[in-house]
């Protein structure tokens, strides 16, 4: 039975992925840690909780060797929005925490779970299917932080034999947890406006198409690659995995299938609209479906409908 850590578990992909990994290894399998104390009741209590810097090297060290950990899912990172008002920190938290993570694993021996993204990508790549191998020049400290980030997880695994694995992931959509200071953010926060209010003003223009996914199928994505067999994977760090691909206005018109009366107007956050611009319309995700076969189960109208209908029972809200 795997061992397995979790560093940035309070945060969006997280929560939910902890909670998911509980329910295959075991509660007691699944070490939860974060910077913060104060997180939700199931992350602390549904099994081991650590309180961890992940800046602090010699405090993962000792949580590791405690607990006996032959995984990591690395989810600490500074977002987008975040990073731009924030670089300095963003390049230090998002690099420090992974290489870390990788000097730990050469005297430890465990295999790395680190989640790239879109954001790696930048102007001078194709919009449309991205390859998974193509022109990576960001434009946010963010993106550089991932490609960096890609490169040195590639680097420790051809040098030292580091299991390293990794997949680029598109704007994420949950319903649990509340945005993140990412560029995407439009596409969680319109649920709850379009909710308990109809309306909803977009940062955004229309036509901004960006990839997308719904968070149960961001969970599947990062468990199944790391239970792939390493002997078909062509490469690690990172594979493009995607499920969907709309504008505002597509996600708009889905949400008024269930609630007739939203209206979206726009004002648009150039800041936020010149990161979008830089990413890619959809990505190419067939090497992994051909590698470790990959398949998402929710697209724009069948996540429309869990998110709205998951959040009207939360926010009790006919």
């Amino acid at each position: 039975m795997k061992r397995i850590l979790v560093v940035g578990a309070a945060g969006q992909i997280g929560s939910e992925l902890t909670v998911k990994l509980r329910k295959i290894y075991g509660n007691s399998n699944v070490v939860a840690s974060d910077i913060k104390a104060q997180v939700p009741y199931d992350l602390k209590h549904g099994g081991p909780f650590e309180v961890v810097d992940c800046l602090n090297k010699q405090k993962i060290s000792d949580i590791i060797v405690k607990y006996n950990i032959d995984t990591v899912y690395n989810l600490v990172a500074i977002l987008s929005a975040v990073g731009e008002a924030k670089p300095d920190m963003a390049w230090k938290v998002n690099l420090g925490s992974l290489l870390n993570l990788l000097d730990l694993s050469k005297e430890l021996q465990f295999a790395i779970m680190t989640p790239s993204s879109i954001g790696a990508f930048g102007d001078s790549t194709p919009k449309d299917k991205t390859p998974q191998e193509t022109i990576m020049r960001p434009d946010t400290i963010y993106g550089v932080s991932k490609v960096s980030g890609e490169l040195l997880c590639d680097y420790y695994h051809k040098k030292y034999g580091i299991d390293t694995r990794g997949v680029r992931y598109p704007g994420i959509i949950s319903n649990v947890t509340m945005p993140g200071g990412g560029t995407t953010d439009y596409a969680v926060e319109i649920f709850y406006k379009a909710i308990q209010e109809r309306k909803f003003t977009c940062n955004l223009k229309p036509g901004t198409f960006l990839d997308m996914m719904y968070m149960p199928d961001a969970v599947d994505a990062a468990i199944e690659l790391m239970e792939a067999d390493p002997n078909k994977l062509r490469h690690r760090n990172a594979y493009n995995v995607s499920a969907m691909s709309f504008d505002p206005e597509m996600l708009a018109n889905e949400i008024k299938k269930h609630i007739p009366d939203f209206k979206m107007k726009y004002k648009i956050n150039n800041d936020l609209q010149k990161i979008a611009d830089s990413w890619p319309n959809s990505m190419d995700d067939s090497f992994a479906r051909e590698d470790w076969d990959w398949q998402h189960k929710f697209d724009i109208s069948t996540m429309t409908e869990d998110m709205i209908k998951t959040l009207k029972k939360r926010l009790n809200e006919k």
